[in-house]
């Protein structure tokens, strides 16, 4: 019996090719098309939308001579993920949209109604690989990183568990991106020369706080400059009672107030804002771009520094709750009092940097060898024991 793959065709070229592979190697291939999202009102030009992705992609089944369908989830999709979305936004958090579409969506729902059509696995158009090891006589998988170092979305990754990558297969994960559009030339498919999409997994390019609005209300507020010399930054304690008190301090948020610096703007909601931005300030008369530094949603205060060296955007350690820690291998999960020498990343395509885990008893500290820029909370941070990603974590 050929075994049965379901593939998530999205309509674009790395999808396709990962079809398009599998039925090389002799696999019974069936094409499912997702619909998470109606609502074009919030999408910036014509970049995504879902009709001519879901052509795309049933033209690239037609070519393939493999069934297809399109499943509706986008009542799941705005549950799992949009809701969670605003939700975050409103406590002034950053969520991250695509790591929990994957964890959520890609390898749980699509993947029940895969399983329910008597699939064997589900196979999606990742740039990464899945190995499989031997511990004490269990079959373990391992998420390993994509051969194309510049495409490489194993952090897209980092939520899956042990059962969802036991079921899953990334075809391309061994391929550069050119040899993936050469393959659908050769092949002959429609989305051999199509760009790549962006944007908000399935929604497209939109305007954040267009997209936010429709839930959360603008409301008028301040925008506060913060001098590099504040005190925030003179004072640095260096002698810690314990490793953790020194964990805790590293990894501590600055508690900022308007009299700290001069108001410079207004803005229309500090939960439009995330640490690090630097575009729609609209403040100018500066002798460095301004980027965020904090948001204060309960206040609704944006705190801003000049130039991407402000010390207000650098921290050495980060912290993740219990509730939020995931490990990807169970196997290789810390106790309480034990360190573990990693690599890790706070977001995607950042280059991977020296970091230590020291896991206490309330949840995990990762503390860096190098400061990192706009550490910001509710997104990821995925740690890696070289090529491969060991587990990850919401950052709190």
């Amino acid at each position: 019996m050929k075994k049965r793959v379901i593939v998530g065709l999205s309509g674009g070229v790395d999808s396709s090719v990962a079809a398009y592979l599998l039925k090389e190697q002799g696999y019974e291939v069936i094409g499912l098309f997702m619909k998470n999202w109606h609502d074009d009102s919030v999408t910036i030009s014509d970049e995504c939308p879902w009709l001519d992705d879901s052509n795309d992609a049933m033209l690239v089944a037609e070519k393939l001579g493999i069934p297809f369908q399109t499943v509706d989830l986008s009542e799941q999709y705005k549950e799992r993920i949009v809701d969670y979305m605003f939700n975050e936004y409103e406590k002034g958090r950053t969520p991250n949209p695509d790591v929990l579409c994957n964890r959520e969506i890609k390898f749980d729902v699509f993947m029940k109604i895969a399983l329910d059509l008597g699939a064997d696995y589900v196979a999606t158009g990742h740039y990464c690989r899945k190995g499989t090891i031997e511990n004490n006589g269990e079959q373990v998988y391992q998420l390993l990183s994509g051969k194309d170092n510049n495409k490489d979305q194993s952090y897209f990754l980092c939520q899956l568990s042990q059962d969802q990558l036991a079921k899953a297969l990334f075809p391309i994960g061994e391929l550069q991106k050119s040899e993936v559009r050469e393959i659908a030339k050769q092949a002959d498919l429609i989305t051999a020369d199509k760009k790549d999409s962006q944007g908000l997994c399935f929604i497209g390019k939109v305007r954040l706080p267009d997209f936010l609005q429709q839930q959360l209300k603008p409301k008028d507020g301040v925008i506060v400059e913060i001098p590099k010399d504040n005190f925030h930054y003179k004072t640095t304690q260096t002698s810690f009672k314990s490793k953790t008190e020194e964990l805790q301090y590293l990894s501590r948020k600055a508690e900022y107030s308007i009299s700290d610096g001069e108001i410079v703007g207004k803005h229309q909601g500090a939960h439009y804002f995330t640490k690090g931005q630097r575009k729609g300030l609209s403040v100018g008369g500066k002798v460095e771009p301004l980027f965020v530094i904090d948001t204060d949603v309960k206040e609704n205060v944006i705190y801003t520094g000049q130039g991407k060296g402000h010390p207000g955007l650098y921290k050495k350690a980060l912290y993740v709750s219990n509730e939020e820690l995931h490990w990807i291998r169970p196997d290789l999960m810390l106790k309480t009092d034990e360190t573990l020498k990693v690599l890790a990343r706070i977001r995607y395509r950042q280059p991977l940097e020296n970091a230590i885990l020291h896991k206490v008893e309330s949840g995990m500290y990762v503390e860096f060898e190098n400061l990192q820029s706009a550490i910001t909370e509710g997104q990821f941070v995925a740690w890696y024991l070289e090529d491969e990603l060991v587990g990850s974590g919401v950052i709190s």
